[in-house]
């Protein structure tokens, strides 16, 4: 072969960014179904269990991309660590549903109200994905707002643990401590995904 018809062929780098938000969009779509179960629709149980399958594949299509690639926009080990935070946030949130289900006690209006304050969220920490590899600014902005809705998670949830202490039944009083709790560790999650945001925008800078 003559040095004029020779080509280095390099691996493909596949659009693992776009993969994190494909991952994004299908917990947005899980705690959006997780939202209207904890507003009182039982039949979005399904949806939000069907969302944690599909959450699961994004996952490993990122890994094996991100272990694939030749090169990465992001560090791999940041990539890897947003896709499992975002796992555990839609894990979190399926877990909760079969908690509540093997407890037989339905989502209260305290629990619809924190759920609703995990999706707003998420649906930051989508934005924030959306914006990695082009504005860094309105990244790390979507995730410091991603984090200050958890933090009224977290009043949400001392009221409802004030609120439910008066209730004289104790195995409700547990039952459904137990299933905030679960809410508080979603929140923490999407706080870690957020820091974690704001940490690879550090290191790419």
């Amino acid at each position: 072969m003559s040095r004029t018809t020779r080509r280095w062929f390099l691996p493909q780098s596949p659009d693992v960014l776009g993969m994190l938000c494909d991952q994004a969009d299908v917990t947005c779509a899980g705690i959006d179904a997780f939202v209207s179960w904890a507003e009182g629709d039982a039949t979005a149980a399904d949806a939000v269990r069907d969302a944690e399958h599909k959450a699961d594949v994004e996952k490993r299509r990122l890994v094996d991309a991100v272990r694939e690639a030749f090169t990465t926009p992001l560090d791999p080990e940041d990539l890897f660590e947003l896709s499992s935070g975002l796992d555990e946030v839609m894990n979190g949130a399926k877990n909760t549903v079969r908690e509540a289900d093997a407890m037989s006690l339905p989502p209260d209006e305290a629990l619809a109200h924190m759920a609703k304050a995990a999706a707003e969220g998420v649906r930051e920490l989508r934005t924030a994905f959306g914006q990695l590899g082009h504005d860094a600014h309105a990244a790390n902005t979507a995730a410091e707002a991603a984090v200050k809705s958890q933090r009224r998670l977290e009043r949400l949830y001392r009221v409802a643990m004030s609120d439910r202490m008066q209730d004289t039944e104790l195995r409700t009083v547990i039952g459904y401590l137990e299933l905030y709790r679960r809410l508080t560790s979603i929140s923490e999650e999407i706080i870690a995904v957020a820091d974690r945001v704001g940490y690879a925008i550090v290191k790419e800078a």
